[in-house]
């Protein structure tokens, strides 16, 4: 989605960022959407792939979900059959995986990396290695 060539918002590299990755959300979402998934959904089957110890608690934290937004998604994943919960000691329980949420998870995967490989293609050659660090420096 470009600008306006007399847009004094795009010079702005806050907002260029906030509508740069509302876009890419846009599009992962779109490429996700015929699996039945929501980026928030496809995240949890990545987070927990493979680990038998996340509660709900730390993927809320993980992903930076409110526990009243977790509540929904994980009895939404748990409704279709692609997590479960399984017990870690007296009062915890882990969120993990089932067959078919593997199943689903390896598709997921697939297309997350295409996702990744044409966002990467996007940005100029010279550019890409520092794409990633300079983002991080905006989180630390």
């Amino acid at each position: 989605m470009s600008q306006p060539p007399d847009d004094p918002l795009a010079q702005l590299p806050g907002y260029a960022l906030r509508r740069a990755a509302q876009a890419m959300m846009a599009e992962l979402g779109q490429r996700l959407a015929p699996l039945d998934l929501r980026i928030s959904d496809a995240s949890v089957l990545l987070l927990v792939a493979g680990r038998r110890d996340m509660t709900s608690s730390e993927i809320g934290k993980a992903l930076d979900i409110q526990r009243a937004n977790m509540v929904p998604l994980l009895n939404r994943l748990e409704g279709a059959g692609l997590i479960r919960r399984e017990p870690i000691d007296r009062k915890s329980q882990a969120i993990v995986l089932s067959e078919a949420g593997l199943a689903r998870l390896a598709q997921v995967r697939e297309i997350t990396a295409r996702f990744e490989q044409d966002l990467l293609e996007k940005i100029p050659a010279l550019h890409r290695p520092h794409f990633v660090p300079a983002l991080q420096a905006l989180l630390d």
